[in-house]
């Protein structure tokens, strides 16, 4: 019995092999190499820790991922790649051959080469080298790389081995253990601040020369060479006949050099490349596998194909084979019952990658949160932007909470969530981005923190999800506490202008303009976050007025003009109107229609989106792929749903692109999407059903997904009143907060005196208020009407509302000027560097060495402030402070001069200094300039300060033109 049973399993297994289609040839690794894909075309298996690829970029935003398809030159080929992030980093263990005598110079030993003699499909790569005329070929395990190089002469074949390539080592080392063996290791700091990768390299043939080279030199007879923070390179010479094909397997390790072996020994014994090809390819065949899509559009297939595709190469296998992994704490752990992976995006992908995880891949999914408390355990809190064992902090929010929320909501729950809750908690409340403040006062003012708009509502959104998972687990003090923390953004809607803004002093940040790019905001600007509320949708459209309201917000948005003003954000692609589908912010938006009512309107921009923003080319991504979470908004939305709120099981219904898909799950059942009539014209739902039911809501739940069955819908070329009725919900309907009140005083330096008003855009509260610094209560003087001060005083208020609820307490602090004089600026500052007022040289405030707060005046013009100090006097010193942040673009003038007049006509210049720091001291700092001269007298000091100029040619932006930031001068 046993037997039969076994035979039968086997027939079953081979005849789904045997059923499974080929989609591997819809997909193009090319897509997303040009534009600002920032992808890669090389050699990897699903989550592979190898991705074995050409290098063609050593630097710039556009070369993060080692390639670019505008470029013609190979540097080599290196066995580490990042998928479209916007930071540079990997590009590990360089192998380039060539013909001739070797050289370390990648000049030399690089190539030129052709698209037309590249190929690229998944688990393989392939390119002719020009120069030399060579075949390279590449194909992978998930921890080895696999080389095939085809040399066309019998000449010194060579293959170079080079550990200096793109960022910095930290230390490295070289040893041939034989002739046909060598290991190493390239330890280096970029984006991951301390990255190991150890190799072992086997080649099919024993070479005949070696050599390792330090400082581009060559040393003699080295058999071995372990240095620090320099680079090493070394070549290694074979006895070569025409044609004849000479391969290398080189495997990497976090660990060790022996783990690097281990991993080699398991996963690739022999030489047979095209069997290692074929099996990557099958690999690749399985998991394309899990969504069957039935379509006669070739081009959307290929599209389809290569954005699942991308989704599948990150997260990455970060440990050995035998379990062990560098942590967090840059020690050797050893997973147990897990595997452990690295590469998470977190503030790109919990918003669709992970939600489609939770469809396609519920074990890896299980084994991300493992990874994320591993990391928790080992490092002290949750990944934000993790990279190699690394925490690089980039981005904003901890985002790694709504993976795990999102999960454990949809039934994937096997870790420990009480270790889970803890994790949660801590990364909630550590004393870092401005959430002190946050915990402190309920949402983030400019000087608070940098980007401090978008922070405050990431923030709410992951402490919402908290909340959730703390009341499934019973906690109610962490569920009040942290639903509480949910609603912040509702400090930062200004229902008048419905817009998220920033604020400052208690007030809003004034002049205001919802295009300008700024940093207020992260990547994006006030268009682009106003929409972000999705775990209480319903509450944000009530502040806005309701459902109607939104609906024009939205149709404001994309018909707004696509001009964006402010810096230059290069992320910020993609746009229509004002909805800028390249970067993450603006990837809910489209859906956000189906929430007032107007699902027809969803239809309508997704289908825009998926036609205008993706397509089979080089090109063919809008914006940064970012590990997957361009693709998985494609994958999610050509199904035709998306999860607005992950942490809910709800996805919003769109348009489904394809007639027919499939999906196949790991509980051996299925879900199918079956759309009639669907056409690039008739991509109107005009009806559906749920299993051969009427379905009439707008969203549906993953369970649906998960228990099998399908969907059915009925398309057309005209609207209908499809989801007009049964729409979305996400609400907050209990503990809801008492908004804080705005302390309207103008500027925060005052002449005289100034009046105050206190208000707020929530009806039936009481506002009370203290003006000594002491902390309000309903027992402090009521505000009634407007008030003024005539001297410096820090304001305190609340709101109260009629059940005696309280908000938190609002701070504005006000100062007397310490002088009367006037100012008058020759040339215009940066807008968005405008320090919050046309005096803010003169107005007693002092910027702080976080500039990104906005206390400085930046100018990118040379600097002329004419100060009035209204009377003549005698004056000696002037003192002015700039800033220097070389990274940020912000350098010290080139030249201060100043010179004073007693009419305002006639200037004589009593100081000039120049050279005042070093364009490349990198460190960020204030430097004071003063100006000390023989005592004149004086009514008018004119300031000048002349920019530095071009960027030099090492700095990322060379080319560009620098920036002057100026804070207070100071006459006396």
């Amino acid at each position: 019995m046993k037997k039969r049973l076994l035979f039968s399993l086997f027939l079953i297994s081979s005849f789904n092999l045997l059923a499974q289609k080929n989609y591997t040839q819809y997909v193009d690794p090319m897509i997303g190499t040009g534009g600002h894909g920032h992808t890669y075309p090389g050699a990897v298996v699903p989550h592979g820790m190898v991705q074995l690829s050409p290098d063609t970029r050593l630097e710039g935003w556009d070369g993060c991922s080692g390639y670019h398809y505008s470029d013609d030159y190979i540097y080599g080929f290196t066995h580490t790649h990042l998928s479209g992030t916007g930071c540079s980093d990997y590009g590990d263990i360089l192998l380039m051959p060539m013909q001739g005598n070797p050289s370390p110079d990648n000049k030399i030993y690089g190539s030129k080469f052709s698209h037309a003699n590249e190929k690229a499909s998944p688990g393989f790569y392939s390119v002719k080298l020009d120069d030399d005329k060579i075949l390279a070929e590449l194909t992978a395990t998930t921890r080895v790389g696999f080389h095939r190089y085809s040399f066309p002469e019998a000449k010194k074949a060579t293959i170079i081995l080079d550990l200096k390539h793109r960022d910095a080592v930290i230390e490295s080392s070289v040893k041939i253990i034989n002739k046909t063996t060598v290991v190493g290791l390239r330890r280096s700091k970029a984006w991951a601040n301390d990255q190991f990768v150890y190799f072992a390299m086997q080649f099919s043939k024993p070479f005949s020369r070696s050599g390792i080279y330090l400082n581009d030199v060559e040393g003699e007879g080295q058999d071995e060479l372990h240095v620090e923070k320099k680079p090493i390179k070394a070549y290694f010479r074979f006895d070569n006949e025409a044609n004849e094909k000479i391969m290398v397997k080189v495997a990497i390790s976090a660990v060790s050099t022996d783990g690097a072996l281990k991993n080699l020994q398991a996963e690739l014994t022999g030489w047979d490349f095209d069997k290692v090809k074929t099996d990557a390819e099958k690999t690749w065949g399985q998991e394309l596998n899990k969504i069957e899509i039935k379509s006669d559009n070739k081009s959307q297939l290929r599209t389809f194909y290569t954005a699942l595709y991308h989704t599948m190469v990150v997260p990455n296998i970060n440990m050995d084979v035998d379990g062990q992994y560098r942590g967090r704490d840059n020690q050797i752990h050893l997973a147990k019952n897990f595997t452990n992976y690295s590469v998470f995006s977190l503030w790109d992908t919990y918003r669709a990658a992970h939600p489609l995880y939770t469809i396609i891949d519920q074990k890896r999914t299980l084994d991300y949160i493992k990874s994320f408390l591993a990391q928790y355990k080992e490092g002290g809190r949750l990944p934000v932007w993790e990279l190699s064992g690394c925490e690089t902090d980039c981005m904003i929010g901890y985002h790694s909470v709504p993976v795990i929320v999102d999960a454990y909501m949809k039934g994937i729950k096997q870790f420990d969530t009480k270790l889970a809750l803890d994790a949660m908690k801590k990364s909630a409340t550590w004393d870092h981005y401005g959430l002190s403040a946050l915990m402190d006062h309920g949402f983030l003012e400019m000087d608070d923190e940098h980007e401090s708009v978008s922070k405050t509502l990431e923030y709410a959104y992951d402490d919402w999800c908290i909340a959730q998972f703390a009341k499934k687990l019973g906690e109610q003090s962490d569920y009040k506490t942290y639903i509480h923390r949910a609603q912040a953004y509702k400090n930062l809607l200004d229902v008048q202008s419905g817009f998220m803004r920033p604020r400052k002093n208690g007030n809003w940040v004034s002049p205001f303009d919802p295009r300008e790019v700024n940093n207020n905001f992260t990547e994006a600007n006030s268009w682009q976050y106003s929409f972000y509320a999705p775990q209480d949708i319903s509450g944000y459209m009530e502040l806005l007025g309701g459902k109607e309201r939104l609906e024009t917000k939205l149709d404001s948005l994309f018909n707004e003009t696509s001009e964006t003003t402010g810096r230059d954000q290069s992320d910020i692609t993609g746009l229509i109107g004002q909805y800028a589908h390249g970067n993450e912010p603006s990837h809910h938006i489209t859906y956000l229609y189906n929430f007032a009512g107007k699902a027809y309107k969803t239809q309508e921009k997704v289908h825009q989106v998926m036609n205008e923003m993706y397509h089979d080319a080089p090109d063919g991504l809008a914006g940064n792929e970012d590990c997957g979470q361009m693709s998985a908004w494609y994958v999610l939305s050509a199904l035709g749903f998306y999860p607005v709120t992950p942490g809910t099981t709800d996805f919003i219904i769109g348009t489904p692109l394809f007639k027919e898909a499939i999906i196949h799950l790991e509980n051996g059942k299925s879900f199918s999407i079956n759309a009639n009539n669907v056409s690039n014209n008739n991509f109107y739902v005009q009806s559906a059903a749920m299993n051969g039911k009427p379905y009439s809501k707008s969203y549906f739940s993953y369970f649906d997904i998960v228990k099998g069955g399908g969907m059915q819908f009925n398309m057309g070329a005209k609207p209908s009143a499809f989801g007009s009725t049964a729409f979305p919900v996400t609400s907050i309907d209990e503990e809801k907060i008492v908004l804080s009140p705005v302390i309207d005083g103008g500027k925060m330096s005052f002449k005289k005196s100034a009046t105050f008003h206190i208000s707020s855009a929530q009806k039936v509260v009481a506002f009370y208020y203290t003006i000594d610094g002491s902390i309000p209560t309903v027992k402090s003087k009521k505000y009634t009407a407007p008030f003024t001060i005539d001297n410096s005083h820090t304001i305190k208020a609340i709101a109260v509302n009629a059940k005696g609820e309280m908000s938190y307490v609002t701070t504005a602090s006000f100062m007397k000027a310490p002088n009367n004089w006037t100012m008058q600026l020759v040339n215009p500052f940066e807008q968005q560097y405008s320090a919050g007022a046309d005096d803010a040289l003169i107005d007693g405030y002092r910027g702080a060495v976080n500039w990104r707060k906005g206390s400085w005046q930046g100018y990118r013009e040379n600097v002329e402030a004419i100060i009035d100090l209204n009377a003549i006097e005698t004056v000696s010193k002037v003192s002015t402070e700039f800033l220097q942040d070389t990274r940020a673009w912000i350098v010290l003038p080139k030249k201060v001069t100043i010179e004073v007049s007693t009419d305002g006509k006639n200037y004589t210049e009593v100081y000039s200094g120049e050279n005042f720091l070093p364009i490349d001291d990198l460190n960020v700092q204030i430097k004071n300039i003063e100006a000390n001269f023989t005592p004149v007298l004086a009514r008018f000091i004119k300031l000048k300060a002349v920019q530095f100029g071009k960027l030099p040619a090492w700095h990322e932006g060379a080319g560009g033109d620098t920036h002057i930031f100026i804070d207070e001068i100071t006459v006396q």
